[in-house]
């Protein structure tokens, strides 16, 4: 019995999966243990217990999720070839490890997870857009610093997003233009000034990223930098880049990969996990929600089966469907 089971009071759910299936499925052991790796931030966490629940429930699998960081996974599969499965993997951190281990054939991509993928960007809120509409393009806001409070609010140091930001600062001459500069010392006040100037309505300019909780939960509009050049911000990920040029941010993919020998032996999981995919906004919205209720993983992800069935019951194989079809309301 899992605990979502509980949380969603489903009473066919709720009982031990050996009454719930037939007797046909039990004896053939269709699905039997699987691994998944749960990275160690909110998002990750909520789609690993999303889809215990639904492996567990729906496939009769043995789920265990093995608490990791993409590097350390990434480690664990080339070494040992577990976990079976890797989610919400970070392509642009995972880098040359990852693609080396595609190369060798031990891991194989099945889908990304969320659609378009990691969001980043310089953001501004939608209030000030409408008010201003200029603001909306980065010449916009540069030929009028007062009305975002002749501020931008930088990454801390230390993070990826601030040496890339830093080299755009420089880029730009945001500070020839009369916008200051502030970098700030934890994620947590970079997150406060956002949530503080939107409850006031005041103005705000800065980096953010999704899907988070604040992307969730104020209405921010992205201030548009100008087209990707993909030559031009992989040098704005090198600190102190010389001569910068400006791109805008591209979406960060983010994968769920298996490796090659689970998805040979067990097809039906497999496609369970190339069908497994979430909009980053929905994503951001179950993190807000998840804030504003003080609510955990597994609670977040129960929000999320009870309220999105019409996105979830298409990643289920026809079999799946008739396990959980008390949950989805049929028979």
């Amino acid at each position: 019995m899992t605990r979502i089971s509980m949380l969603l009071g489903a009473t066919a759910l709720a009982a031990p999966l050996a009454a719930a299936l037939p007797a046909t499925a039990q004896d053939a052991g269709e699905c039997g243990e699987v691994s998944i790796a749960q990275m160690n931030w909110a998002a990750a966490n909520v789609t690993t217990e999303i889809a215990r629940f639904l492996l567990v429930e729906g496939y009769n699998c043995d789920v265990t999720l093995v608490p990791s960081d993409t590097i350390p996974a990434v480690t664990s599969v080339s070494e040992n070839g577990e976990p079976d499965v890797v989610t919400n993997l970070w392509l642009n951190s995972a880098g040359d490890a990852y693609r080396k281990l595609e190369d060798r054939g031990t891991m194989t991509r099945v889908n990304n997870v969320l659609q378009p993928g990691g969001v980043e960007g310089w953001w501004i809120p939608t209030y000030l857009a409408e008010e201003h509409p200029e603001l909306t393009t980065i010449e916009g806001v540069m030929e009028n610093p007062e009305l975002v409070g002749a501020r931008f609010n930088n990454c801390p140091d230390g993070w990826g997003c601030r040496v890339v930001s830093d080299n755009l600062v420089r880029a730009l001459d945001l500070e020839g233009a009369g916008i200051e500069v502030f970098n700030h010392g934890s994620g947590e006040t970079l997150a406060s000034s956002m949530g503080s100037a939107v409850e006031d309505e005041e103005p705000w300019f800065g980096y953010y990223w999704g899907p988070t909780v604040p992307m969730g939960k104020y209405d921010m509009t992205r201030v548009d930098l100008g087209p990707v050049k993909d030559e031009a911000f992989a040098n704005l990920q090198n600190p102190d880049t010389p001569d910068p040029q400006v791109s805008d941010f591209p979406a960060a993919p983010i994968l769920t990969s298996v490796t090659t020998e689970f998805a040979e032996s067990n097809p039906e999981v497999t496609e369970f996990f190339s069908n497994m995919s979430f909009q980053t906004d929905t994503m951001s919205a179950l993190l807000a929600w998840q804030d504003e209720n003080s609510a955990s993983a597994d609670e977040t992800a129960a929000h999320f089966l009870q309220t999105y069935q019409d996105e979830w019951s298409g990643w289920l194989n026809e079999s799946a469907r008739e396990n959980l079809s008390s949950l989805l309301g049929e028979g």
